[in-house]
C-alpha cells in the first residue's frame, strides 16, 4: 500500500514513496544503488539519517531522480530570511536565462564603478551566508554587468560578470537548486571565455564541477575539475592561479570519493595540502584556499565517505577561525556535527556544533537538507533518552519533528 505523504515528508519517506511507485522491493532497489538492503531499510524507516551526500546520490541514481528530488528544499516558515531567499530564486533564474553574451541588450548599463561596489556588497552578504540579501541584489547586478559588457569597459565588466555568476551559482547550489546552479556556472564560463583569462576559466570550471557534484554527477564533476587542473597548471604563477588550482584539486578529491575512487581522492587531497603549505592562508577570489580550508574539505570528504571517526579527528586539528568567512566556517561545524552524530556517545557535542553553525549562518543551516536530517536523527535519539531543551529549540526553528 502506498503511504499517504505527510505535509513535510522526510527524505526517507520520499525514498519509500518513489520505490513503491516503481513497484520495487527494498532488496532490488538497494542492489541498483550498490548499498545494503539493511541500510536502505533503515533510511526509509527513519532509523538512519539520510545525511550522507554520497549515499543519497546512489539512492537517487537507483530511483532515476536527482538527489534534490529526495532532499527537497526545506524552508522553515518561521525563518523569514530563508523564505525570502527561496522566493528570490525565480528572479535569479530569469536573469541567468536573459544574460546571453551572444545576444544584444537594450538595457542602459550603470557605471561599472557602481556595479563593482554593489558586487562587493553582494559578496560580503554571500560570505556571511545572507542568502536573502545576496539573492535580492543578484538579478539586477547580472543584467547590469551584461549590459556593461557591451560597452567601453567590457574587460572589467566581464571579470565582474564572471564573479557575480559564480556567486549566483554558489547561492543557488546551497539553497538546493543544483540545475539552476549549473546555469549560473555556465554563465560564469561564458564570461571567462569572453575575457580570455585562463585563471577565470579555472574559476568557472570550479563552479561547473561544484554544480555537477551537487546534482550527484560525481564522475562528471571529477572530469570537469581534473581537466581544469591540467589546463591551469601552466598559468599557476599568475595572480589567483595557485588558489584556483588548489581549490580545483580539493573538488577533485571530493568528487573522486563520491565516484568511489578513494585512492585517487587521497592523492588529490595530498596535492592540495602540499600546495596550501606553499600558499598559506589566502582570501583570493573568495575561495579562502589554504591549510584550514583543506582541513574543512577533508572533514566533508571523510564524513560523506563513511569514516566519521576520521572526520572528527581532522576536525580536532582544524581551527575554523583561521578562515574569516562564515560561509566556510559553517561547513566545518555542520559537517563535524554530522560526524559526531554518527559516533557513539557524541550527541551532545554534535548538538553544540549544530548550534554554533546556526549562530554563524542560520539561513544556511535552516535550508540544508543534510543538517536537517542530522537534527532529526538526534531528536529521535533524544526522545528515547529524554533529551535537552537546546535540541528541541533547534528542531522548532528548523521545523523538524
Amino acid at each position: 500500500m502506498t503511504p499517504r505523504p505527510s505535509a513535510d515528508p522526510t527524505i526517507g519517506e520520499r525514498i519509500r514513496a518513489r520505490r513503491l511507485l516503481r513497484g520495487w522491493s527494498i532488496r532490488y532497489a538497494a542492489s541498483r544503488a550498490g548499498i545494503s538492503h539493511a541500510t536502505w531499510s533503515r533510511i526509509e524507516r527513519g532509523l538512519q539519517a539520510a545525511d550522507n551526500r554520497f549515499v543519497l546520490a546512489d539512492i537517487a541514481g537507483a530511483l532515476d531522480c536527482a538527489p534534490a528530488d529526495l532532499a527537497g528544499t526545506p524552508v522553515p516558515a518561521a525563518d523569514r530570511a530563508a523564505v525570502a531567499a527561496h522566493a528570490a530564486v525565480q528572479g535569479i533564474r530569469q536573469a541567468l536565462v536573459d544574460i546571453d553574451l551572444d545576444e544584444p541588450t537594450e538595457r542602459t548599463a550603470p557605471p561599472v564603478a557602481d556595479l563593482a561596489r554593489t558586487l562587493a556588497l553582494v559578496d560580503t552578504l554571500r560570505q556571511a551566508c545572507d542568502y536573502a540579501g545576496t539573492a535580492r541584489l543578484t538579478p539586477d547586478l547580472l543584467r547590469g554587468l551584461h549590459a556593461a559588457a557591451a560597452g567601453p569597459d567590457r574587460e572589467r565588466a566581464l571579470r565582474l560578470l564572471c564573479d557575480i555568476a559564480f556567486i549566483a551559482s554558489s547561492v543557488l547550489r546551497n539553497l538546493g537548486h543544483p540545475a539552476e546552479a549549473w546555469l549560473g556556472a555556465e554563465r560564469c564560463r561564458d564570461a571567462a571565455d569572453a575575457a580570455d583569462d585562463p585563471v577565470l576559466r579555472g574559476y568557472a570550471a570550479y563552479a561547473r564541477a561544484s554544480a555537477a557534484t551537487a546534482c550527484g554527477s560525481y564522475d562528471r564533476g571529477l572530469v570537469l575539475a581534473g581537466r581544469a587542473v591540467d589546463e591551469l597548471q601552466p598559468y599557476a604563477a599568475r595572480p589567483g592561479g595557485a588558489e584556483v588550482l588548489g581549490s580545483l584539486q580539493l573538488l577533485c578529491a571530493y568528487a573522486a570519493r563520491g565516484a568511489r575512487r578513494p585512492d585517487d581522492s587521497r592523492a588529490w587531497a595530498a596535492d592540495a595540502a602540499a600546495l596550501a603549505r606553499r600558499t598559506g592562508e589566502t582570501t583570493t577570489m573568495g575561495l579562502y584556499f589554504g591549510p584550514t580550508n583543506v582541513g574543512i574539505w577533508r572533514i566533508g570528504i571523510e564524513v560523506d565517505g563513511g569514516d566519521p571517526g576520521r572526520a572528527a579527528e581532522v576536525a580536532r586539528s582544524t581551527d575554523p577561525a583561521a578562515v574569516p568567512a562564515g560561509f566556510r566556517q559553517v561547513f566545518f561545524y555542520a559537517d563535524t556535527a554530522r560526524a559526531l552524530a554518527r559516533l557513539r556517545g557524541r550527541d551532545r557535542e554534535a548538538i553544540r556544533f549544530l548550534l554554533i553553525a546556526e549562530r554563524l549562518a542560520p539561513q544556511h543551516l535552516h535550508t540544508s537538507s543534510v543538517a536537517r536530517e542530522t537534527t532529526r536523527a538526534l531528536l529521535d535519539r533524544s526522545r528515547r533518552q529524554a533529551g535537552g531543551t537546546e535540541l528541541r529549540g533547534l528542531c522548532e526553528r528548523m521545523q523538524v519533528g
